[in-house]
């Protein structure tokens, strides 16, 4: 899979990475190249399936299809 990511310089002289197609998935790096590792192992970790959902009385699991 690709994801488009978009770096910028921060304030404290790091670089920060965001993954705008996948809310909250950030990461930052001390170079360029470092924060370029990051994001991928976020974007992993963000894309792996949830197997500890604690079911609720009244929760249901479907699948949507889009």
């Amino acid at each position: 899979m690709k994801f488009e990511v978009v770096i910028s310089a921060g304030e404290d002289g790091w670089y920060v990475v965001v993954c705008p197609s996948l809310p909250g998935c950030i990461s930052q790096g001390k170079t360029v190249a470092d924060a370029l590792e990051n994001i991928k192992e976020a974007i992993e970790l963000y894309l792996e399936p949830e197997e500890d959902i604690r079911m609720v009385e009244g929760m249901q699991v479907l699948e949507v299809a889009v």
